[in-house]
Order: structure tokens, then sequence, then C-alpha cells
């Protein structure tokens, strides 16, 4: 027979009548747990010690073995007795009082056990959801802490049961009918006033009484304080069974979860301590070097802690990815309020006003955050709050000096900032901020400036600030001085450009792919490249690594419904003079400056001007990657940039004494070949290595995209 039972079981089921000798092996079991209080004399003995856990699972034992004898559906006497007689009721006030010590830990485990491996609906009935509720407001007390793998057990039943059937979820929050929106002390006290028999019989209603007031504590609350737990198998099963909660799929459970609780609140009040729990001192650098966290792996990236703040920063990062799985598998009325809730709470109340400060070590912190959290934020939900939240809804093209969205200026014009440091920062967040598969990132940034073409000449092209323009028969001979790129001279051998395309093969302003990567990777002199004496990987590396990006670049695209091709210059009207746009004027001119930036700035400008180049948009493509266009009077394009910047380079290495060989030191001293030391134009050197890199950068991702289609 079952258990320990033994021969009191068997010789109920050998009788005609066993449901009687059931109930009163179930009564005496009961009576022996009550009686112990009126005759124990010793009140440290703990609860394990005495028979009280033997002769609950006794009881536990006769309600499972009655409820096989019966057809289904129909319960026998002993579950009736344990409602009518407020058995649990009373168990859950032994369980507060604890007493003897260890009780709380028996109570969780016999309620734990019941709710579980009993199959009629119990959560339904006042005399069982009245006492789960009481039991659950007990895991605020922090004298239970002992009792947590018993309480995530406890509500890991629950949600179980919730999940089969969401309408008990109001039940077990505040006794709320989610059905007709009556409370339960509106509720009648059984559903005998209504006319419905009950199963088990009359014996198994309550007597009216009132619903117990709504406290602070609930099943919400009981998870959200066992997802903290400080042993992470707790946390991690209490963590599962909030995500098994918010992902049911009835619309007016959903809704009760979030206008019944503190689930939202209770979430970001946990967000906002950690986010404060890191301290101030931490490096901004270990901040970005730390591994995406997963909140299924909690512990193991603070486990070997390699500096100051890291196990911080990973309860942080990890709660935020715990979050983002929130919001991706709940129901979308919880994931909005949710989202809702990060947005208001944590990137308008914590992020902005941090964000907005002026000392420079706390923008370098939170601005390395606020990458950090980039990084973290998969759920579409949350991606699109927080890049609305970043950069604003804006779609229209810009116009100079128009700031509607100040948040947005404000991160832009520190990518050109007079602190290295801050401006290195920002450009990291922006680049983070193009990687991810948000279309808006791209068009805001840059594509609502590039819609109308307003780059191109409309008319005959004239002679103006551009790139190589469309070869004209009768200047076949113009020398280079003559270039309005070029107006100081240059020595013969100096400067070497890509051959210009014969007359009629580009008459649209595009060239051959051929041509596009000849021009990128012969833009810089032969006088001034250094990689072809270091014996690198050579080119196929930039291909290799062109080719992951952009792979990545239209996977993310896919969904967005880019054109294949550029409009059609007669569909395209623009209304004012073309302005590029604050982000890309910032990445322009900090390119003009590149000789004389640090190095580490000049790797990010380009990394993030190479990962707009990389995306599938016709107008980026032409815009970044055609040496070809006819630029309208006043634009520029990528291309003329980098042509003036050579232009200044030239002009600076005739100034130089044997630059040629400083030049390839310098790049010996960055491949870490040669011991670094401090010499005249150290900058201006590494600026060169960078430029030559970018070239060959953007001639991998031209030749990888392979040739614009459509139209001019």
């Amino acid at each position: 027979m079952l258990s320990r039972l033994g021969a009191l079981l068997q010789q109920a089921v050998e009788t005609r009548e066993p449901s009687v000798d059931l109930l009163e092996a179930f009564t005496e079991h009961w009576k022996g747990i009550t009686g112990y209080y009126l005759e124990a004399t010793d009140e440290s003995i703990p609860a394990r010690q005495t028979d009280i856990p033997w002769r609950l699972k006794q009881m536990l034992d006769i309600l499972v073995y009655e409820e096989k004898q019966r057809p289904a559906g129909e319960a026998g006497p002993c579950l009736e007795y344990l409602l009518q007689h407020k058995v649990l009721e009373t168990l859950g006030t032994l369980g507060k009082a604890e007493y003897p010590p260890g009780m709380r830990q028996q109570v969780l485990l016999f309620f734990s056990r019941v709710l579980g491996q009993v199959q009629h609906p119990l959560l339904h009935y006042l005399n069982v959801h009245r006492p789960v509720q009481k039991l659950l407001q007990l895991s605020g007390d922090r004298l239970g802490s002992g009792t947590e793998k018993e309480e995530v057990q406890f509500t890991a039943v629950l949600c179980t049961k919730i999940k089969q059937d969401p309408t008990l979820l109001a039940y077990i929050l505040e006794g709320k009918s989610i059905l007709n929106g009556r409370r339960g002390q509106e509720l009648p006290a059984s559903p005998v006033e209504e006319g419905v028999e009950h199963p088990l019989g009359t014996a198994a209603y309550p007597p009216p009484e009132p619903s117990p007031p709504r406290r602070d504590s609930n099943l919400v609350t009981s998870l959200v304080g066992l997802c903290k737990s400080k042993k992470s198998r707790v946390a991690l099963k209490a963590q599962e069974n909030l995500l098994l909660l918010v992902g049911l799929a009835q619309e007016a459970a959903a809704a009760c979860l979030v206008q019944s609780s503190a689930l939202c609140q209770l979430l970001m009040e946990h967000l906002c301590d950690l986010y404060s729990a890191v301290p101030a001192c931490t490096d901004p650098a270990d901040i970005l070097a730390l591994e995406r966290a997963s909140w299924r792996s909690q512990g193991d990236a603070a486990s070997d802690g390699v500096f100051p703040g890291k196990e911080s920063l990973a309860a942080f990062f990890s709660w935020l990815d715990y979050l983002d799985e929130l919001v991706m598998g709940a129901h979308l009325v919880v994931a909005d309020a949710i989202t809702e809730a990060v947005e208001e709470k944590f990137f308008q109340g914590i992020l902005q006003p941090q964000l907005l400060q002026m000392s420079e070590l706390a923008v370098l912190s939170a601005t390395a955050m606020l990458t950090g959290t980039v990084r973290q934020i998969r759920a579409p939900p949350l991606l699109h709050r927080l890049v609305l939240f970043l950069l604003g809804p804006d779609r229209q093209p810009e116009t100079p000096g128009d700031t509607p969205h100040p948040l947005r200026t404000h991160l832009i014009d520190r990518c050109n900032h007079l602190s290295d440091e801050i401006s290195l920062a920002s450009l990291r967040l922006f680049e983070e901020l193009l990687r991810k598969p948000h279309e808006h990132v791209a068009h805001n940034l840059a594509l609502r400036n590039l819609e109308a073409r307003g780059y191109l000449q409309r008319g005959p092209p004239v002679h103006d600030e551009r790139g190589p323009p469309d070869p004209d028969p009768d200047e076949d001979g113009l020398d280079l001085e003559e270039d309005p790129y070029f107006t100081d001279g240059f020595p013969d051998a100096g400067f070497r450009m890509a051959k210009k395309p014969p007359p009629g093969s580009a008459p649209s302003g595009k060239g051959q792919v051929s041509e596009v990567v000849s021009s990128f990777l012969c833009l810089v002199p032969e006088e001034a490249k250094t990689s072809s004496c270091m014996e690198e990987g050579g080119y196929d590396t930039y291909v290799h690594d062109a080719l992951g990006m952009v792979q990545a670049c239209r996977a993310s695209a896919a969904p967005w419904g880019w054109p294949p091709a550029p409009r059609p210059l007669d569909t395209c009207h623009p209304e004012v003079t073309f302005y590029e746009g604050h982000f890309l004027k910032v990445l322009f001119d900090r390119m003009t400056r590149i000789l004389d930036q640090p190095y580490s700035l000049n790797l990010q400008v380009t990394s993030v001007l190479s990962r707009l180049a990389a995306f599938p948009h016709p107008h980026l493509h032409e815009y970044l990657l055609d040496p070809y266009l006819n630029l309208a009077p006043g634009c520029r394009s990528l291309f003329s940039v980098l042509v003036r910047v050579i232009g200044d380079l030239m002009q600076r290495l005739q100034r130089v004494p044997h630059f040629r060989a400083k030049l390839l030191l310098v790049r010996q001293q960055l491949m870490g070949l040669v011991p670094g030391e401090q010499m005249d134009h150290t900058m201006l050197f590494k600026g060169v290595v960078v430029l030559e890199e970018f070239c060959k950068e953007l001639a991998a991702i031209a030749l990888v995209k392979g040739p614009p289609e459509g139209p001019p």
C-alpha cells in the first residue's frame, strides 16, 4: 500500500465501506497534529523531530488514495472534511506561528503536495485559496528566508495550476473574479446560492465570509522576492515560474496580472536598485569588456571577479536580460506594461539624468552603462522604446540647428566632444545602436536626409567639391594640380590616384564594381602605404570581414522593405539645400581630422562609417561607396572627404624628413613587432595607417555588396 499507511489502509481496502475507515484514519491524524499543541511542553523541539511530518504525509496519502478509488470528478469524504473543517486554514496559522520551529517548512510542503497531487480542482474554493494567499504573504517575512526552497516549490505548483486554468489567477492574487469583475467579497459564498451543485457535496462550501483584504504580498511579490535569492537554483526556478505566469494566453488573466498586482513596480524597483549598486568607480572600459549576460547562468560571470564592481555589473545585466526575456515571452498586455515601466522608471528616470551630467567621469560611466544596455536588449518592444528614447520619433529630413529631440542632439554632439574619451565612448554607443535590428536607427541617423538624393547635381555637372568627376573628352590631359582638392601641388611620383573611368562607362555616376574598388584601393598614394611591407593577411582578410558585416546587415534589414534601387531623380524634389544630417556631419568632420586624432578614436570613427556603408539601402550605398557621384555644389560625400584628407596628408608628408621610414616604424609598433617609442608626428603616422586600412575596408565592402541596381 501507499507509503507507511500499512495495515490500516489494507484493512480499509478489504472492507465494504472503505471511505469510513479512510475518513477515520484521516481525522485521527489531523487530531494527532492538533493534539500536539495541547500536550507538548518543550517548545524548542524542531518540527521534523515530532510526528507532525509523518502525520501530514499520511493525510496526503489518504487523500490521493481516496481519489484514485472513486470515479473521476467525484470527491470523497476526506477531501470534504479537509475543506469543511478548514484544515488548510489552520495549518497556515500554525506555519505563521513557526511553532514548533520549522513548522512553516512542513506546511509549505503539505500545501505543495496536496495541490500538486490531488487532481480535483481546489483553488476556486475560499477555504483553499484564502489560506494559500495567507501562506504567500509569509514569504515577505524574512523570518521565512530559511524556507526558500519550499517557497519556490509552492509557487511552482501554483503557477502550473494557473497555467492550466488562467481563471485561478484572480483567486490567488486577491479573490477577484476576472469573469464578471466582482471582488471576492461580492461573490456568493458558495455556488449553492446560485443553484450550482458542487461535486463534493454541500459540506464542501464554507459559510459566507468576506475575502481577506488585499495585502502587499501575494504570488507575484513572492516570486519576485525569490528571484532575488542568493541561492542561484532558487532564483532560477522562481524566474522560470514568473515567466510561466506572464505568458498566460488569456487576455483577461494578463490584464488581471497587470492591474491587480505590483508586478511592474517590483520588477523596476529591483532593476533600479541593481543599477544603483554598481560602484561609481567602476572603470567604463571594464563595463564594455564584460560579456553579454544571461539570466540563466547568473552568478557565473561574477564567480571569478576580475575587477571591482564586476559582481554588481553582472547582477544588473543579468536582471536586465531577464526582463528582456519576460517581455519576449509575456502576453502582449503584460509585455506592454513592463516595457512602459522600463521606459518610465529606468530610461527616463535614471539613465537620462545621468547622461545629461557634466562631470566627465560620470558621463563616461553612464555612456558605458547605456552601451551595455543597448547590447543587452533584444525584445522588439523594449528595443523600440529604447531607440525612440535615444533618437526620438522624427523621420523627416533634418535642418541645420534643429533639435527636436534634445537627448539625441546631446549624444551626437558628444561624438565630437573636446574630451577624446567621451567622443570615443559616444561613438561606441552609436555603433552598438547600428548593430541592433531596428530600422529606425539607420533611418533616423542617416537615411531620412538621403531620401531625396539632394546631394546629386541635377543639371549639367559643375566642377565643385566631389569625387572624381565624369570625364570630359576635352579634359583628358587635366593635370592633378588643377583639381580643386589639390591646389597646393605635389611631387609627380607622390600621388597616384585610380584612373578615371573611360568616357561613357558610368553615365549615371556609377562606376563598375572593379573601378569602385580600385578607386578606394588607390586613394592612398604608394608612398603612404605600409601594409604590403608587413606580410599581413592581405586583402582577402578585409573581404572576409566585410562579407560577415554585410551579411549581418542584410539579415537585419530583410524585413524592413528597403528598395533595391535608388529613387529615380525625376521623382526626387528636395525642398531645401541638402544637409547630410547631424550624425553624418559629425562623422565627416571627424574624418577630416583623422591625421590629428588619437589612434583609438580614428578606429572607432571608421568603424561606425563602415557599419553604415554595409547597410543594403541603395542611397547609403550611393552616398558612401560611389566615388563617381556628380555632387551638387556645397555637398560632400565620404569619398570627397577622403580625397581632401589625402590632399592634406601629401602636403604634410613633404615636411617630415624620412617620413617613409618613420611610417613603417609606427606600423610595426602598432602590430607589436617592435617596442613603442615616442617620436615626432606619431599621431600623424597612426592616422595614415588608419586611413589606409579604412580605404581597404570600404573597397572590400563595395566588392562584397556588388553593383547598385536600378535607375540613377
